[in-house]
């Protein structure tokens, strides 16, 4: 479990000073990478006790088990490369694998057990994917109502209960609009599950349970080039498709 996930996990049981702690290493990874628990605690204004109980209230030893995390998350630097189809297909290669060792149970039983299960895309990416998880459930019989729009979103949302399920698909977990629609149905206790990029994020935090991707850049033009780097959005579909076999392999074991 990524650092991010781990935030989105604990979210409820952090406070205030907490997230200042958290807002530091995220605003400052490389830095928090080497940082000593008494320098964080001077730039966060704290005490080193502070940094010690957030890093156990994350499940976490100490800090020093958070930072040897954080070591272990360092991203590969972006470069150019002339064969850029063989770092895309390790890419793929490496994001199946990960995508496919996790655990889908909870999400699986949410669909399982709807009444009815609505979604909503925050963007034209997410609304393709919506699409597909709407065409990989129609295989079990499974209907997904696709919600466009504020005014469709309320009209619904008079007529929701604990029995519906709602999926939001979002790239960053923060565009406004998605964190009000979720903090209404956390109001109402209709269970809600996220798909987001792997991240700390207020929509993860929200929801019921969470699916995460990781999506990846690739430099594509020379470094002088000022176009921005090309995103690859495919583990969002993998995960579709990986989602639905683990739903159907879920059922099989009920």
């Amino acid at each position: 479990m990524r650092l991010e996930e781990t935030i989105n996990a604990h979210r409820q049981d952090l406070n205030q000073t907490d997230m200042v702690i958290w807002k530091y290493i995220f605003n400052h990874r490389e830095a928090a990478r080497h940082i000593s628990i008494h320098e964080l605690a001077k730039v966060c204004c704290v005490s080193s006790t502070t940094i010690v109980r957030f890093a156990q209230k994350l499940g976490f030893d100490g800090f020093g088990e958070l930072k040897a995390v954080l070591k272990l998350e360092e991203p590969e630097r972006a470069a150019y490369r002339a064969n850029i189809l063989e770092d895309l297909g390790s890419f793929y290669e490496k994001s199946w694998s990960e995508l496919v060792r996790r655990n889908y149970d909870d999400a699986s039983r949410l669909v399982h057990e709807a009444n009815r299960i609505f979604a909503f895309a925050s963007g034209y990416v997410q609304s393709n994917v919506v699409q597909e998880l709407k065409r990989v459930f129609f295989y079990g019989d499974i209907l997904i109502f696709e919600i466009k729009g504020q005014e469709e979103f309320y009209s619904i949302l008079r007529t929701l209960t604990l029995d519906d399920v709602f999926i939001f698909v979002s790239l960053s977990g923060e565009s406004p609009l998605v964190v009000d629609f979720a903090r209404q149905l956390q109001l109402k206790d209709v269970p809600l599950i996220s798909i987001t990029q792997l991240q700390d994020n207020t929509l993860a935090s929200l929801s019921t349970t969470n699916l995460y991707v990781s999506p990846a850049r690739f430099q594509l033009y020379e470094e002088d080039d000022e176009r921005p780097q090309y995103q690859s959005m495919m583990p969002y579909f993998f995960l579709m498709e990986i989602w639905y076999v683990k739903y159907r392999m879920y059922i099989q074991r009920k």
